[in-house]
Order: C-alpha cells, then sequence, then structure tokens
C-alpha cells in the first residue's frame, strides 16, 4: 500500500508544481484577461497543501495502518479534483457552471483532516 500511496502522492506533486508553472507562465496573460489569477493561485495552493497532505498520509499508513487514513486519501484525492480541478476550469476557460462543484471538493479536503482526526483519536500511540 505504501508504494501506491507514495506514487499518488508524487504524481498529484508532480502536477501541482506543473499546473501552478504553467498558470505562472504559460496561460499568465489569458488568466489575467479572463481575470482569473487568484482563482488559479487558490487552486494551485490547495492542489499543493493537499499533495502535501497525501505525502503525509504515507508516512502515517506505515506507522498506523488505518481504513480512516486510506479514506483520507481518496478524501484528499477527489478534493483536489473537483476543488482545485474545478478552480483551474474557471479560472482558464471561464466555465462558470462549475461553480457549485467547487464547495463539494472543498467538503472533502475538510473530510479528509477529519479523517486524520478520527485516526488520531482511534490510535494507540502506545503501539507506534
Amino acid at each position: 500500500m505504501t508504494r501506491k500511496l507514495l506514487l499518488i502522492a508524487a504524481l498529484s506533486g508532480f502536477s501541482a508544481v506543473g499546473i501552478g508553472a504553467f498558470g505562472a507562465h504559460a496561460w499568465k496573460m489569458l488568466l489575467i484577461e479572463n481575470e482569473g489569477l487568484d482563482i488559479f493561485k487558490t487552486a494551485s495552493q490547495y492542489h499543493f497543501y493537499h499533495s502535501l497532505a497525501i505525502l503525509i498520509i504515507v508516512f502515517l499508513s506505515d506507522k498506523m495502518p488505518s481504513k480512516y487514513l486510506q479514506y483520507a486519501l481518496y478524501a484528499f484525492g477527489l478534493g483536489i479534483l473537483l476543488f482545485s480541478g474545478s478552480l483551474y476550469l474557471m479560472a482558464l476557460l471561464k466555465w462558470s457552471f462549475l461553480g457549485p462543484i467547487t464547495p463539494i471538493g472543498g467538503l472533502l479536503l475538510l473530510a479528509g483532516w477529519f479523517l486524520i482526526a478520527i485516526t488520531a483519536l482511534k490510535t494507540k500511540f502506545s503501539e507506534i
């Protein structure tokens, strides 16, 4: 499981940096023209923060195997896709119809953190 999680974390972090770089350089004028630069920056920040969270889950899951950590990983992955993905598309393509999807992604990101909290409450730390 750890190898799969590490690969997911690496791909998520890679895409966060790559998409962020395109936004800062190749797409910058388009984002300014679409008045989407701040939206894009928010998407990129949350994408990267939660890529790091996935990486933390890799290390936590090795020390404290928990179904809740696995659920947190899925929540973060889907949350990145829906939250950051919808913001990226709204900023670049002005697809405002995706606006209702963004909060669903945000709720999934929150759920991921909540699931990590559940893991903390259910883990016997003397076993770590």
